[in-house]
């Protein structure tokens, strides 16, 4: 039975979420506020929310694990979407048609995000002000002066097709969606908790692996919609620039998390979810770097395989 109320609370969460992001794109468009600020703010939390809501329940039911596994499995599931587009899309080869510029700044701080982290999960102690982890606070203010020349950098994207909606009626479903979003994916938080205690698997594999991969599906929707358009760049920046803000959301988590900096509360297993995310987020830089050659279609697609074949195996050896 929790398997199911799982499974259903995870689809309503792919579901909500999906109109929730066409919602926003809309009130974004038809709205008097500046696009940028909408589209940081508006658009990010919107696609973000499902991991948002997620982890504050498995905060508010002390399963830290949980609401760590699935800020840092939603990332490296968010590569994995890209690895098996590039793949399966071999012969478009996407790495050798954005505009590397935009991509590589993003990367360069997820790396360095991922880093700091990996750093904090090995130290065996932590220092804290104020109950939240040093390495946090690092993290918001190194994303805060990193977004300026991130900004910079960004092209000139093609808009994906949105809704013939009114405002008022974007305002009103993106509300509705944002409620839904709330009430399921906290049940999803709460069954996967649930879950872990019936059938014995790990909380971090939990939150790394099943409750990421559902709360990450709205962004493969995206991925899909912008390559049907041939938007490589947005296909790109999407995943990327969803990363960056999922680890802000991590540091919100140890804000509301009062037994002191959540990091110091997990399973030693999510260094090993971390590190996958750094190679990943290496062998993004790689192709996003790597000349452009005559290459066959499969040696072109090997990096993004070898992403693939690496979630694969680590992703069995923590179940």
């Amino acid at each position: 039975m929790i398997i199911l109320i799982f499974l259903l609370a995870a689809a309503v969460v792919v579901g909500a979420a999906i109109y929730l992001n066409q919602f926003g794109d809309v009130i974004s468009k038809k709205s008097s506020l500046s696009g940028a600020v909408v589209g940081t703010f508006l658009i990010a939390g919107a696609t973000s929310l499902p991991e948002l809501t997620t982890s504050l329940t498995a905060v508010y039911i002390d399963n830290p694990d949980i609401a760590v596994g699935n800020m840092l499995g939603s990332n490296i599931f968010n590569l994995l979407i890209l690895a098996v587009v590039d793949v399966i899309y071999r012969r478009r080869r996407l790495y050798q048609k954005v505009n590397t510029k935009a991509h590589v700044p993003s990367a360069l701080v997820g790396l360095l995000f991922l880093a700091i982290l990996i750093v904090s999960l090995l130290l065996p102690g932590t220092v804290s002000i104020f109950g939240i982890g040093i390495e946090m606070i690092f993290i918001v203010l190194l994303y805060v002066l990193s977004m300026k020349s991130i900004s910079e950098d960004d092209g000139e994207e093609e808009d994906l097709p949105t809704k013939d909606l009114t405002l008022r009626t974007a305002v009103i479903g993106f509300i509705v969606a944002a409620l839904i979003v709330f009430v399921s994916g906290s049940i999803l938080s709460i069954s996967g908790d649930r879950l872990a205690e019936v059938t014995g698997m790990n909380s971090s594999f939990v939150g790394s692996f099943l409750i990421a991969a559902s709360t990450s599906l709205p962004e493969l929707v995206t991925v899909l919609a912008a390559f049907k358009l041939a938007n490589y760049n947005m296909a790109i920046g999407s995943i990327l620039g969803s990363n960056l803000f999922n680890i802000q959301l991590l540091a919100l988590t140890d804000v509301l998390y009062r037994e002191g900096p959540i990091l110091a509360a997990v399973d030693f297993s999510h260094i090993f979810i971390a590190c996958l995310g750094l190679l990943m987020t290496i062998v993004i830089l790689y192709l996003l770097l790597r000349p452009s050659t005559g290459r066959s279609s499969w040696r072109y697609a090997a990096p993004s395989l070898l992403m693939a074949l690496l979630y694969v195996v680590v992703s069995y050896v923590l179940f």
